[in-house]
């Protein structure tokens, strides 16, 4: 299935696997690359090192190409984009909006660029500023995430811009695909879908809670970090939403205690974490200290097993997800269940 995404970015399958903390990987974006679809790894939990390392055991793994996610926030958000230039890595997306500047450091340099939007207007602006691709993501979604659902912004981006679009938001098969394509878009991107997968690093148990929870078991709450993200609807996350603001900023101080030896930082290292999170938004104490230790709290739900901590990002697709497929079983389905219906599309007209 051809189409302008496939076209340009080189995969087979108009599929993307985005970039989620702690989960997409040297292991699940070599995975997903070898499936047809196109992975990315999310680099904002690594340091630039890291990022050098997991970019070659990518290689090692797959002959095809890949993306890396980047924070435009990062101080070296600059040099983690030479490095990219330097290993020929086909695409950086964007959680946030990228600078102008990021944007063109990757045109000059042959690097493709996707920003991901919750906003017609966004996806203008960066539009006009000559990136390659946006990633419309609908309130569905999981991690930070907007109130507009994927069926009335897709449409309205679609609309807007004349640069491929990828749907995110609720996508999980090949009737899904189909949808999105018909909307106009290019290809579908899945989070959710790819973490509950045998090539997802996550530990079995955590992926246990996501296969057991509801259309109704996630939340948007901006009690983890100080701006709406979607996330598993857990005691933890029920307990911060319940919290008054002199026990919410004991419960955040005492786990920025805990996390903070779990990463090796020293507290001015956690205090400047967390006054960078802020990104200039009128926050509490509470949530600046929660705000410093999120990639810590993901971490020790996401790999070290242990959530009674709660921060475990979650789409509502979870709620209709039922199965660990790899990687290429998953592909494979969509693609077939795409064709299907088409198919049966083409014999009901």
């Amino acid at each position: 299935m051809k189409t302008p995404l496939t076209d340009l970015l080189g995969c087979r399958h108009p599929i993307v696997q985005t970039g989620m903390g702690y989960v997409a990987g040297a292991g699940l974006v070599s995975a997903v690359g070898n499936a047809g679809g196109f992975g990315i790894i999310a680099s904002a939990t690594m340091s630039l090192p890291e990022l050098s390392a997991t970019i070659r055991r990518v290689k090692e793994r797959t002959d095809a190409p890949f993306g890396v996610n980047i924070r435009a926030d990062m101080p070296d958000a600059g040099e983690r984009i030479d490095l990219l230039i330097r290993e020929n890595v086909r695409l950086a997306s964007f959680a946030l909006a990228p600078s102008l500047s990021l944007v063109r450091q990757c045109a000059d340099h042959g690097v493709l660029t996707m920003p991901s939007v919750g906003a017609r207007r966004h996806a203008e602006k960066v539009a006009a500023w000559g990136v390659d691709a946006v990633l419309v993501q609908g309130g569905e979604g999981g991690g930070h995430t907007g109130p507009v659902p994927t069926t009335l912004l897709l449409p309205q981006v679609v609309d807007a811009v004349d640069i491929p679009v990828v749907a995110a938001g609720g996508f999980f098969d090949g009737r899904g695909l189909v949808a999105a394509l018909a909307y106009g878009a290019a290809g579908i991107a899945m989070g959710t879908r790819f973490l509950l997968t045998t090539d997802s690093p996550v530990p079995d148990a955590v992926k246990q809670l996501y296969l057991n929870a509801g259309v109704t078991g996630t939340t948007v709450t901006t009690e983890v970090d100080g701006v709406p993200h979607r996330v598993l609807l857990t005691a933890y996350i029920k307990g911060l939403e319940k919290s008054g603001r002199v026990s919410a900023l004991l419960r955040a101080t005492r786990h920025a205690v805990a996390f903070r030896r779990l990463a090796g930082l020293s507290w001015p290292q956690l205090l400047a974490a967390g006054r960078s999170a802020r990104h200039g938004r009128e926050m509490t104490w509470g949530q600046t200290m929660r705000a410093a230790s999120t990639p810590i709290l993901l971490r020790t739900a996401m790999v070290k097993g242990h959530p009674e901590y709660g921060v475990m990002p979650a789409g509502q697709v979870t709620g209709v997800i039922g199965d660990l497929p790899s990687c290429a079983t998953l592909i494979d389905r969509i693609m077939h269940e795409a064709e299907e219906t088409l198919t049966h599309l083409k014999s009901a007209g």
